[in-house]
């Protein structure tokens, strides 16, 4: 995810508000760089256990990518070292990874983008190391239906205010909160681009969705409020109130006759065992 920041890129059919639409022949790209992000997640999923450090993933992380004939997006991307985010308990989003000794019961965001061919899949999922107390599974299983809703409404003829509507109506009524400091952002044949995807609003709000659309939908909800802020390291994002926190993220195409999901786990591993 990272930001919502754009970049330069070079100049392609775009919409009134500045979002680039990219022609059919674009999805095989997209499809061959999501899938290869979706299969790092699905290689990493049996490291996450207690005892073993948040370095440690993100080494197994890189090291996959490279092996692999990708490059890691995120690696020198504005300063940042490693080839994933991983972000554990009350932390957001961009947690770096380092020493931190994954224990029991720790829930934790695994964020990749890796670029295939100068297409970029980007993508994350929850896991968790050892077993999950039940508010912890529970934050983690509404964060995933706020995410597939918001995907259900990605349509021609919707606006992306239906896609935020959507996921805010379903985690305020399971009483928890969504974050507004960060966002889903375009997404081709760079990193980040025009629109910044907001994960709350209004029905009817927003630009409308047409065919051609790349973007990132990642909502990250929370327990507690939806406050956060950014340790002085710039970019660990965390909670207020030091509530528990969840994402998942996928990479997402609007079609002639609705969405195109590129990040779909090729092992039907996207959803954590929850026990």
């Amino acid at each position: 995810m990272m930001d919502g920041r754009l970049e330069n890129a070079p100049a392609e059919v775009r919409t009134p508000e500045g979002i680039r639409l990219y022609p059919p022949e674009a999805l095989a790209g997209m499809h061959r760089a999501g899938r290869l992000a979706a299969e790092c997640l699905d290689m990493i999923g049996p490291f996450v256990v207690p005892g073993t450090t948040t370095g440690e993933i993100d080494a197994r992380i890189e090291r996959f990518v490279k092996d692999s004939g990708a490059t890691s997006a995120t690696i020198g991307y504005r300063g940042y070292q490693h080839a994933s985010c991983i972000s554990v308990n009350h932390v957001v989003c961009h947690g770096i990874p380092g020493p931190k000794v994954l224990k029991d019961g720790d829930i934790l965001n695994i964020d990749v983008t890796v670029i295939v061919d100068g297409w970029y899949g980007d993508t994350s999922r929850m896991y968790v190391a050892g077993r999950a107390s039940r508010k912890a599974a529970r934050l983690i299983e509404v964060t995933h239906e706020c995410l597939m809703r918001g995907i259900a409404e990605v349509k021609p003829g919707n606006t992306f205010g239906d896609i935020g509507a959507a996921i805010q109506e379903f985690a305020e009524s399971e009483r928890m909160s969504v974050v507004r400091n960060f966002c889903g952002h375009g997404l081709g044949r760079v990193f980040h681009d025009a629109p910044n995807v907001l994960h709350y609003g209004r029905r009817g709000d927003g630009a409308e969705l047409r065919p051609g659309m790349i973007f990132t939908i990642e909502p990250m909800i929370n327990l507690g409020g939806p406050h956060t802020k950014t340790l002085a390291d710039n970019w660990t994002a965390v909670t207020r109130d030091k509530s528990l926190s969840a994402q998942f993220e996928h990479s997402v195409a609007v079609t002639e006759d609705g969405v195109e999901i590129f990040t779909l786990s090729p092992a039907g591993r996207f959803f954590p065992d929850l026990g």
